[in-house]
């Protein structure tokens, strides 16, 4: 794939990703489809991602309330 097509399905994916309100930047979704072609199961992935945000709206959260 050329360097164009590879911006441009880039360019892509995140628009789909932020119409799916997936709070995925550019580089951590380049990360994702770079796993994923790697072989990384894709569902596995979405799951490892839901937690890791679960965990860390935990962790802002005790955070927050340590502080107030």
């Amino acid at each position: 794939m050329q360097l164009g097509q590879t911006r441009e399905t880039m360019d892509l994916l995140y628009e789909i990703s932020m119409l799916l309100n997936t709070g995925l930047d550019r580089e951590t979704l380049a990360h994702c489809v770079a796993l994923c072609e790697g072989g990384v199961n894709p569902d596995a992935l979405a799951a490892v991602i839901k937690e890791l945000k679960r965990e860390s709206r935990i962790l802002r959260s005790e955070q927050t309330q340590q502080q107030q």
